[in-house]
Formats: C-alpha cells, sequence, structure tokens
C-alpha cells in the first residue's frame, strides 16, 4: 500500500511540477494543464464557476462510488423536481459537553469548553471505535475521547498528558487552534495521526504518535488561525484550506501536495473560495457573510465541502456583549477537487440564536466532515452557548458537541408526484454487474431502464420489464424479469432512465455484485469498513448500535 500510495504521489508530483500533461479524474473530467487554477478573482461576489457542469466528459465512468443527484452532472434529460436537504439534529444534544477541570478552565477566562475547531472525528477501524479529537477548554490542549455508536462517548485514560489529553495546554506543538486527520492509508501507526496547529501566526504540520510524541514537525507558512486539511484520494494530494483576508473579509486559499510533510505547504497557495453575493445576511446583524473555513471528505463519488459561513457580529462587538458570534454551516459539491457547486444556500446545520440554547451560536464543522453509520450519515459540530455551568458569560464560553443526521446520499433528491416522471443519464460506463438505488417509494413506485447511446432501450432492460421498486431504503438492488446482470454491458455507453411515481430518488450505482458495494468512499469511516472505501455493502449496514442504546 506505501509503495502503491508513493508511485501515485511521484506521478502527481510530476504533473504538479509543469509537464504540461493534463490529467483526467476517475468521472472522465479532464483537468486543465495549470493546476490548481490561478484565474479567480477574490474582487469578485460572483459564484463559483464550475467548468465540468458547462462541458461535462462525453461519457462518464462510473466505476467510484453512489452516483449522487446533487447537480445536473449525470442528467442528461428530466422532469423531475430536485430537492435540497439539510441535517436534523440529534434529539439527545449535545454528546459531549465540558465537564472535567481541563474543559471547565480557569475562572478568569472564556470557560467551559469542548471544541473541535476543527479537531476531527474519525471511525477507527482497525480498533472498531469512533474517536474525537477535540481541544480542552478555549485554547487548551488536545484531548481525546472514544465512542462505540458517536452518541456515547468516553475520555479514556490515555497517560500521556494527564486524563484523555494527547498534548497538555502547556506543549510546545499545541496551539490555538489544531486540526487533526486519522490517515487509514498510514502503513506505520505512529504516522495514522495527522496534525495542524497554529501557533504565533504560523501553522505547524506534524504526525502525533501512539504515545504523544509530536514527530517530524515543519512549517507550513503564515495565514489567519483556523486553517485546515484533507486527503483527496481521487487524486491522492493533500489539500491545505489557507485562511486569508481578502476585500469582502475571510476567505480560503488552495495548496495541495502529495507529500503531507513538504514545508511551507502555504506559499505556493492561490485564491479558492469565498462567501459570495448568494449568502444572504442574517437580517438581525446585517453584516457581509464571510467564508469562515471550508473543510471537505471524500464521500462516494464527489468531494463534500462544508462551509462554515460567517454572519457577523464582529468579534469587538460579541466581546463586549459575552456573547456567541453567528456562524452556519452549508455544503458545497467538487467532483474535481477544486471547483465547488453550491446550489442550496440555506443553512445545512444553524445555530438556534437563543439564549440559554447549548447551539446558540458559532456552529463549527470538523475535519472528517461526517461519519457514515448504516443507512445514516451523522455530522459532528461545535456550539457554543455563550454561558458556563456556573453561569459565567463569554464570547468562548460553553461550547459543546453535537450531531446532526442525514439520511445517506440524502443531499439531494429527485421527486416525482402522483403524475410521475422519469430523470435520464448522460452517456455512462461501468465495469460492474448489478445496479442499485437508494430511493423513497412509500406509496409509490420506481422502474428503471437501460438504453443505448441513441435513446433506444436495451432487451431485456425495459421500464416494462423491470420489477418495481416500492420501498424506502438507502440500498436496494434493480431487478428484471429474468434477473439484474448488466455484465454484459461492461465498458459500453449506457443511458440509465428512472421512471418514478409518488417517490424519491437520491443515489444510483452499478455494484460488481450482490451486495451492493459501491467502491465509493465513506468520508470519515464507520462501522463494518475495514477502510475508506464501500467494499462490503449491505454487510456494513448490520454492524451498527442503534441510537437509543442506553
Amino acid at each position: 500500500m506505501r509503495l502503491f500510495r508513493l508511485c501515485i504521489c511521484l506521478a502527481t508530483a510530476m504533473a504538479a511540477a509543469g509537464t504540461g500533461a493534463a490529467e483526467t479524474l476517475y468521472n472522465g473530467i479532464r483537468l486543465p494543464a495549470e493546476w490548481p487554477p490561478k484565474s479567480r478573482d477574490p474582487q469578485s461576489r460572483e459564484p463559483m464557476e464550475v467548468p465540468y457542469l458547462k462541458s461535462p466528459p462525453a461519457v462518464i465512468p462510473i466505476d467510484t462510488g453512489r452516483q449522487l443527484f446533487v447537480d445536473d452532472f449525470l442528467v442528461a434529460e428530466t422532469n423531475l423536481a430536485r430537492t435540497y436537504h439539510s441535517a436534523e439534529k440529534f434529539p439527545g444534544n449535545p454528546v459531549l459537553r465540558p465537564t472535567t477541570p481541563d474543559e471547565i478552565g480557569p475562572a478568569d477566562g472564556q470557560r467551559a469548553v469542548c471544541y473541535l475547531g476543527h479537531g476531527g472525528v474519525f471511525y477507527d477501524a482497525p480498533e472498531k471505535i469512533f474517536k474525537m479529537w477535540y481541544t480542552a477548554d478555549w485554547r487548551g490542549g488536545l484531548a481525546l475521547a472514544t465512542s462505540r455508536d458517536a452518541v456515547h462517548w468516553d475520555r479514556p485514560a490515555l497517560g500521556i498528558a494527564g486524563g484523555n489529553l494527547v498534548l497538555a495546554r502547556t506543549s510546545p506543538h499545541v496551539g490555538g487552534d489544531n486540526a487533526v486527520w486519522l490517515d487509514a492509508l498510514a502503513e506505520n501507526p505512529d504516522e495514522r495521526v495527522k496534525f495542524m496547529t497554529h501557533r504565533k501566526g504560523s501553522h505547524h504540520i506534524s504526525m502525533i504518535a501512539q504515545d504523544g510524541r509530536v514527530l517530524g514537525e515543519v512549517p507550513a507558512g503564515k495565514a489567519g488561525d483556523y486553517c485546515s486539511f484533507f486527503f483527496n484520494p481521487f487524486r491522492n494530494v493533500w489539500v491545505y484550506s489557507v485562511k486569508r483576508g481578502g476585500p469582502y473579509g475571510r476567505n480560503r486559499y488552495y495548496a495541495e501536495s502529495p507529500d503531507f510533510l513538504k514545508p511551507q505547504a502555504f506559499d505556493g497557495s492561490v485564491y479558492w473560495a469565498d462567501a459570495d453575493k448568494l449568502d444572504q445576511p442574517d437580517p438581525r446583524v446585517g453584516d457581509t457573510p464571510q467564508l469562515y473555513s471550508l473543510s471537505a471528505v471524500a464521500y462516494e463519488s464527489i468531494l463534500l465541502g462544508a462551509f462554515q459561513i460567517h454572519l457577523g457580529p464582529k468579534n469587538g462587538i460579541c466581546a463586549l456583549g459575552s456573547f456567541p458570534k453567528i456562524t452556519e454551516i452549508k455544503l458545497g459539491f467538487s467532483r474535481d477537487g477544486f471547483h465547488w457547486d453550491r446550489p442550496d444556500r440555506r443553512a445545512f446545520i444553524s445555530p438556534t440564536r437563543r439564549y440559554g440554547d447549548w447551539d446558540r451560536g458559532y456552529v463549527h464543522t470538523t475535519t472528517g466532515v461526517c461519519l457514515v453509520v448504516g443507512d445514516k450519515l451523522y455530522f459532528p459540530y461545535t456550539a457554543y452557548s455563550g454561558v458556563a455551568p456556573d453561569g459565567h458569560h463569554g464570547m468562548y464560553t460553553g461550547a459543546s458537541v453535537g450531531l446532526a443526521i442525514l439520511r445517506r446520499d440524502g443531499f439531494a433528491s429527485m421527486d416525482a408526484g402522483p403524475a410521475g416522471g422519469s430523470v435520464t443519464t448522460r452517456p455512462v460506463i461501468f465495469s460492474g454487474s448489478r445496479l442499485f438505488v437508494n430511493a423513497a417509494m412509500t406509496g409509490g413506485e420506481l422502474r428503471a431502464e437501460v438504453l443505448d447511446e441513441a435513446g433506444a432501450v436495451i432487451p431485456p432492460f425495459s421500464s416494462a420489464n423491470c420489477l418495481a421498486v416500492a420501498a424506502d431504503k438507502t440500498l436496494q438492488p434493480i431487478t428484471w424479469r429474468g434477473g439484474g446482470d448488466l455484465s454484459a454491458l461492461r465498458g459500453r455507453p449506457v443511458r440509465f432512465r428512472f421512471h418514478l411515481r409518488n417517490g424519491s430518488l437520491f443515489a444510483f450505482w452499478v455494484s460488481r455484485d450482490g451486495s451492493g458495494a459501491s467502491r465509493g468512499h465513506v468520508a470519515a469511516g464507520g462501522p463494518g469498513y475495514k477502510s475508506r472505501v464501500d467494499d462490503i455493502g449491505i454487510v456494513a449496514y448490520h454492524q451498527v448500535d442503534p441510537l437509543s442504546r442506553d
């Protein structure tokens, strides 16, 4: 595995070094020779243009992951309505609140903080446990919590820096903001925990060994606080999300490297993303929205981006009033790793803005973004109440961690009413043999057919011959009378057409076998998966602890 990754990284580095050879991605998208693009204008408030939506590939390979309807990349024609969905907060929130002396903190400062910022929440497949790295107290030490179900969390006695601390507040390696990534591809256990921290205006990247030693620390470069990073497995590069200031306030710059510990990674960063004219101000505040953070993760066949949009008020006002600022989490989707489509500007996770609520304001995402737990996606997030248990008020006081939950693949659905409708894909190509869908058809039905490039039905895969789906499941096979084996169509460009009545279609994919394994990426992981790739399908659904566990 290490040799494979090294070969891929060397190839990527050669391409980045200016060979002029354009890179073709897993989904048929061809990147420009100049990468990352340097043409974006930080003065513009226009939404980011997404080249692959304007000019999609003539034939789209779909061997990697579930194919989501978050945009029109796969859609040739449809008369269905598309609906975007927000996450629902777990009723038992918060799942981790400040309780220990390390988290409650000194009485003369911000108090009672369990702060992801960005931290990291991942499923550790070898140990079969969820892990949460967080900051204990405001600007405190780096701590670790563990869980069997991502709902009930323990603070293990690590024997490293006291209690469940990995790095103490006094450690020279800990900073104001700490981002963590659990590297599932690292073969050396001491290289699994990748770490970025912000100290005195600069960021540093390193690895944290099992015994808490910080290994290989190098400077990443100067930038604003609260930078982050993620691994893009579609191109085998580490991506650094660099916080800088622009004409409209906070924004994000992009840097990438096949080597995580490349020194001065931020120096070559290019302008990447910002809040834009479609991000509306909070009417109770009136400030211009800013992009406070951008975290991302590979989910199935796309990169899922969590955009933390800052709505104000300014820090000085919040400090005087001793209340948290307002930030919301909104989503973006990328198929090339740089350009983001943000079709829904509603909050995916929002604060309540109500005094006394644990999630009154300052909502944060985390590295890893979400976990895959059976037929659900769990989104860990931090939020602030502004009030400590002893009644102390502060701008950065009273932070806890909660969960927001979404149906698997549930970002967008293609919906039909009683009159019915259909969606037809662009030409796609695959090497699998079994068609699967994620659909909610309670009270309705779904049928599928397979067409050639000219639009003619390929026998026997007609809608009339298809056995109707009339259930609500996130993984269900499509079959036709006589079977559902598509092996004869491998390597041949075809179109899928889905006919719906009274229901919703969220995703489709062609699996290699009847397990429904998508070979797509499962974000920050989840129970049953041996890696961050879905290679077992329905088997993973049976290895999940229910939320109702006591």
